[in-house]
């Protein structure tokens, strides 16, 4: 296959690297890890991820996806919506079609475009039970554009290892450092990258449901970390991740 030179992230705090710290108590994340794996196949590769935590859908339709077009990139790896699935309210039909207009400007630019369906949210926080139902029409969504217009499409609702705690950081939303592996593991098959397969998506021994403790902290963490600040922010009129930034806003090589 082609090799590619410049590639963008999109997305969230998924996205952004959020609990997958290196060495030197910096953000990694999935994306930074396939950079990294890119880098070593073709060699001189560009990279910006332009992700930020707290980010729906409209934000990266408005202003990360104008942004990505103007760096001309080959390769654009795209995961967002969760927020917009979680965050109370009636305006999920709206990021909806959102996601559809995003998904077309994405095909429209040309490059090779990677986005993934969300895990099962019910078999790893009990609030999942409330929203599965929307965490399974936006997984349609995605699949339907995915076949659509030729996406890599990266299915973690069916992966085991999506279920297993230690994919997990301790607020059961955000993957641990193993989770940001298996999902770099997981984009690397979709793009078909030598060396690749699926064993990214088993469980690698039995899924623990969790006992009844460890869910009811799980929910406790989920409530402290995305539903209150989302309340705190909304009462005070804050812009979703106030003072936050995209750590890599440019292109610039991953070597070095």
């Amino acid at each position: 296959m082609a090799g590619f030179s410049r590639y963008v992230a999109l997305g969230d705090s998924q996205t952004e690297g959020l609990w997958d710290v290196d060495d030197a108590g910096q953000l990694r994340g999935f994306a930074d890890r396939l950079a990294a794996q890119l880098d070593s196949l073709y060699p001189g590769l560009m990279y910006a991820n332009l992700a930020v935590r707290g980010r729906r859908i409209a934000d990266v339709l408005h202003h990360q996806l104008p942004e990505a077009v103007a760096m001309r990139p080959d390769l654009i790896t795209v995961c967002v919506g969760m927020n917009d699935a979680t965050r109370p309210g009636r305006l999920f039909d709206t990021a909806l079609a959102d996601l559809d207009e995003l998904y077309g400007q994405l095909a429209a630019t040309g490059a090779t475009v990677v986005t993934t369906t969300f895990p099962d949210i019910e078999r790893i926080i009990p609030v999942g039970r409330v929203l599965g139902a929307r965490v399974r029409r936006i997984n349609a969504a995605i699949a339907a554009a995915s076949e659509e217009y030729g996406f890599c499409k990266v299915d973690l609702f069916a992966a085991a290892s999506m279920g297993r705690p230690e994919t997990w950081s301790a607020d059961r939303v955000h993957g641990s450092a193993l989770g940001h592996r298996l999902f770099a593991a997981a984009a690397a098959e979709a793009l078909g990258l030598p060396g690749s397969d699926h064993s990214w998506a088993a469980a690698d021994g039995p899924v623990a449901s969790g006992s009844l403790v460890s869910r009811a902290q799980s929910q406790l963490l989920w409530t402290q970390n995305m539903l209150m600040p989302w309340i705190w922010r909304h009462l005070r009129g804050l812009p979703t991740a106030h003072g936050h930034g995209p750590r890599r806003p440019a292109l610039a090589p991953v070597s070095g």
